[in-house]
């Protein structure tokens, strides 16, 4: 059994925390249920999980960062979270921007999701084809939630205006994935060198010689 660090145990109670304190008066009760449900549902998977299966802790920080905005948006509904209006303000903006910043993350965290697994159980050869299944994974994690907001929009009527948070946007579906795709390269590109660096703990280190992470370009990485 692979004992959690400080790191990670910080972060699973700071999110516990963080849902506590958010089911205390929001702003609207069924919106905060449908907003936080992803959270309720990772948190103990990712738990769950831990043992077989840990995560780098760039992922874990991701994942909590990730967490936290939707925790957020839950609290206040993502068209009147106040960092939104800040930002709406500063940059002269029609709408209150928050949920953007939340699709955003639903392409980058996905995608290094994607990328750690298909590296470490070396699933994929070569380093342009990793790249491009983990920005359709994205993709596809992102349709899959515009789907469920509009199943939602379906069955409950007018009372999802908020959880969709459209805000009046007719193209809101078609900007929210492109959000996620500007994630996603974000994570390909900015985060890959980091997060590469992060996996090197779980390389496996051959006889008498220290343990190093070879890049994705530089190994196979593709299931015996």
């Amino acid at each position: 059994m692979r004992h959690r660090t400080l790191l990670e145990r910080s972060l699973i109670a700071l999110l516990c925390l963080a849902i506590a304190l958010s089911a205390i008066s929001p702003h609207d009760r069924l919106t905060w249920v449908l907003e936080i449900t992803p959270a309720l549902i990772l948190l103990p998977l990712l738990v769950a999980t831990h043992d077989r299966f840990p995560l780098s802790s760039l992922l874990y920080v991701l994942i909590t960062l990730h967490g936290l905005g939707l925790i957020v948006g839950a609290y206040y509904s993502f068209a009147r979270v106040p960092l939104g209006f800040w930002i709406q303000d500063w940059l002269e903006l029609s709408r209150n921007p928050y949920d953007r910043l939340g699709h955003f993350m639903q392409g980058l965290t996905p995608t290094l999701l994607a990328r750690e697994i298909l590296i470490r159980l070396r699933l994929i050869n070569g380093p342009r084809m990793l790249a491009f299944l983990c920005a359709c994974v994205a993709m596809a994690a992102s349709a899959v939630y515009e789907l469920i907001e509009w199943w939602a929009a379906l069955a409950l009527g007018q009372g999802a205006e908020q959880f969709l948070g459209m805000q009046g946007d007719e193209w809101d579906t078609q900007a929210d994935m492109f959000c996620a795709l500007l994630g996603a390269i974000t994570a390909l590109t900015l985060f890959a060198p980091v997060h590469d660096r992060s996996l090197k703990r779980f390389q496996p280190a051959s006889a008498g010689q220290p343990t190093r992470a070879a890049a994705p370009g530089q190994v196979s990485h593709r299931c015996d």
